[in-house]
C-alpha cells in the first residue's frame, strides 16, 4: 500500500462477505389458501438478476391495500378477481393506479371465474399488465409471468431514477457553481449512474483529502459529498463512521491501486486530479456488468472527479479574493486605528441579520464578504480628521461625509456581486430609517436591505469597542440606545431580531475579541 493510501479496515473486515441483495418482492392477493401455497411452492427456489423473491400474502382485498400502502417497494403483485365480492379484484387495481397513485409494481389479474371479468372488457378498462386463469398458469407459465413482469418492473423503476437523476442535474445546472451545490449535481450524476446501468441504489460518491502536508503522509479523511439508498442519510459525515466496514475496505483497496476495484456485488472507483485531491466512487450491482458498463463507470468517475477538481480552483479563486478584502479592510480600520476584528465580527453579525431577514444563503454570503467594504472610503478621509479625538467640527464633518461616496466610486465600476453589493453599502450605511441620513436621504425600505443591515451590525460592534473620540458602551447601554433609535436611525424590524437573538450576537464577540481587553465592553 502507498503512503497516500486510507487504511479503513483490517484483514478480517476486508474479507467480510457482502450483504445479500435484496429479494424481490411478490405480492399473491387470494382468498384461497390453496393458491397461495402452490404459488410460494412454486416461487421459492426462484430468482431473478442474482436476487431471490419474497413471496408476501393476502387474504383479501383490504389486506392487500394495507400491504401494498405500507410496502411501496413491492414489483409483481398477481390478484384474484373474485374476493369479498365479485369485483374485489378490479375495485383493488383502481386503488393502487388512483389513489395509491402507485404506477410502478405490475399488476396482474388471476382469476377462476372469467366469466365474472371477461378479458378483453377488463384488458381495456383497468390498467393492468396481463390477465390470466388459474387453469393455464402451470408451473412453466406461472414461472415465465413472474420473470417478465419482474424484468418489467426493473426497467421502469430504473427509468424512474434516471428521470429523478435527470431532474436533479437540471435543476442544480443554474446554480452549479454556487457553494454547496455541486453535493445536489453529484448526487442527480450518481442517481444516473445507478439508473442508466440499473445498479443497486445504495451508492456513494466521497472526496478524499490527504493531508501529507502536514507532514504526516499515511494520515487522511474520507468525507461523503453524495449518497443513494442506504447511504443517502450519511451525506456530510466523515466516512469512517458511518460505512459498513466491507465498502470501506474496498475503497482502501481502490485507493491503494489508484484503480477502481470490482469485488463480487460491488464495486469502488478512484480518481486523482493532483496531489491533495483525489474522490471515490462506490456502488453495489444489481447484476453483472458488461465490458461497456465498466468503461462507463470509470468515464463517469473521471469526469466527475475533473468536475469537482474544477470547484476547487474555483473556490480557492474566491477565497483568495475574500482574503484580499479583508486585508484590505484591516488597512483601512488600522489606519483609522481599529481593530481588524471589528469588520470580522460586524461580517458575522451582517450575515445572521441577513438569514434571519430572510435573505438567501447565497445572498447572505454575498452579504458577509461585502460587509467590510461599507468604510473603504475613509482611505481617501485625511489623519487629522479620521483620528482627530474630539467632535469634528462642520467643515471635518462635510468632509468625512464624503466617504461613502469615495467608497461607492471606487467599487462601483466592478462587475463582480460582493463589490457590486459593497459599493451599494459603502454608498447607503449612513443612510437613516427616518431619511435624515446622508448621501443621499433616502428613507426606510428605499435604503438597501444589505446597507440597513451593515448600519445597525457597525454600530452595535462599535458602540461596544474603545476608539479614539471615546470609551467602550456597556451592553446595557447599546442596547438603550437601539430601542431609542428603533425606528429613528435603524429598520425597526431588523433591530427586533438582534434583540431577540442577542445571545447568538454574543457569542460572535466572544469569538473574536479586541486585542486589548480594556478597550471591549464590559
Amino acid at each position: 500500500m502507498s503512503d497516500d493510501a486510507m487504511e479503513f479496515a483490517d484483514e478480517t473486515e476486508a474479507e467480510a462477505p457482502a450483504a445479500p441483495l435484496a429479494p424481490w418482492q411478490v405480492l399473491v392477493v387470494d382468498d384461497d389458501a390453496d393458491v397461495h401455497r402452490v404459488t410460494l411452492f412454486v416461487l421459492k427456489s426462484m430468482t431473478f438478476d442474482g436476487r431471490p423473491l419474497e413471496v408476501i400474502s393476502a387474504m383479501s382485498a383490504r389486506q392487500a391495500r394495507e400491504i401494498l400502502a405500507a410496502k411501496p417497494g413491492i414489483a409483481l403483485a398477481m390478484i384474484d378477481v373474485v374476493m369479498e365480492t365479485e369485483h374485489a379484484g378490479l375495485d383493488l387495481v383502481r386503488w393502487v393506479r388512483g389513489e395509491l397513485g402507485n404506477r410502478t409494481v405490475r399488476l396482474v389479474l388471476r382469476t377462476g371465474q372469467p366469466g365474472q371479468a371477461p378479458e378483453t372488457q377488463v384488458v381495456a378498462a383497468y390498467d393492468i399488465n396481463d390477465y390470466k386463469t388459474k387453469e393455464e398458469l402451470t408451473t412453466q407459465k406461472l414461472f415465465t409471468l413472474v420473470h417478465s413482469s419482474l424484468r418489467s418492473y426493473r426497467d421502469i423503476v430504473a427509468l424512474d431514477r434516471n428521470r429523478s437523476g435527470l431532474r436533479r442535474i437540471i435543476d442544480s445546472s443554474a446554480t452549479i457553481f454556487e457553494i454547496g451545490s455541486m453535493n445536489q449535481f453529484a448526487g442527480g450524476v450518481l442517481d444516473q449512474l445507478t439508473a442508466l446501468l440499473d445498479l443497486s441504489p445504495d451508492a456513494v460518491y466521497c472526496e478524499k483529502r490527504s493531508l501529507y502536508a502536514l507532514c504526516d503522509r499515511k494520515r487522511s479523511t474520507l468525507d461523503i459529498l453524495a449518497g443513494a439508498g442506504e447511504f443517502a442519510a450519511a451525506v456530510g459525515k466523515p466516512a469512517q463512521a458511518v460505512l459498513p466496514p466491507p465498502v470501506l475496505a474496498l475503497l482502501d483497496r481502490a485507493v491503494a491501486a489508484e484503480a477502481t476495484v470490482f469485488d463480487g456485488p460491488s464495486f469502488a472507483t478512484y480518481r486523482s486530479s493532483d496531489k491533495e485531491l483525489a474522490s471515490l466512487l462506490h456502488a453495489r450491482m444489481s447484476h453483472e456488468l458488461s465490458d461497456l458498463d465498466r468503461d462507463l463507470i470509470e468515464l463517469f468517475s473521471r469526469n466527475v472527479a475533473i468536475a469537482f477538481h474544477n470547484l476547487q480552483l474555483r473556490q480557492d479563486v474566491e477565497e483568495t479574493q475574500r482574503e484580499i478584502v479583508y486585508r484590505l479592510c484591516d488597512l483601512v480600520e488600522t489606519r483609522s486605528n481599529e481593530s481588524g476584528n471589528h469588520i470580522r465580527r460586524m461580517a458575522r453579525y451582517a450575515r445572521m441579520l441577513g438569514e434571519m431577514a430572510g435573505l438567501s444563503e447565497r445572498d447572505a454570503s454575498v452579504l458577509e464578504y461585502a460587509a467590510p467594504l461599507h468604510d473603504l472610503g475613509k482611505i481617501g478621509i485625511p489623519d487629522r480628521i479620521l483620528n482627530k479625538p474630539g467632535k469634528l467640527d462642520g467643515e471635518e464633518w462635510e468632509i468625512m461625509k464624503t466617504h461613502a461616496q469615495i467608497g461607492h466610486t471606487v467599487l462601483s465600476s466592478s462587475d463582480r456581486p460582493i463589490l457590486r453589493a459593497g459599493a451599494v453599502i459603502a454608498l447607503e450605511h449612513h443612510e437613516r430609517w427616518d431619511g435624515a441620513g446622508y448621501p443621499q436621504g433616502k428613507a426606510g425600505e428605499a435604503i438597501d436591505i444589505n446597507a440597513r443591515i451593515c448600519a445597525l451590525a457597525d454600530v452595535f460592534d462599535a458602540l461596544g469597542t474603545r476608539r479614539a473620540y471615546k470609551d467602550a458602551w456597556s451592553l446595557d447601554r447599546i442596547m438603550e440606545f437601539l430601542g431609542a433609535e428603533r425606528g429613528r436611525i435603524f429598520d425597526p424590524g431588523l433591530v427586533d431580531l438582534l434583540v431577540a437573538n442577542l445571545d447568538s450576537f454574543a457569542t460572535v464577540r466572544a469569538a473574536f475579541p479586541e486585542a486589548d481587553p480594556a478597550s471591549a465592553a464590559a
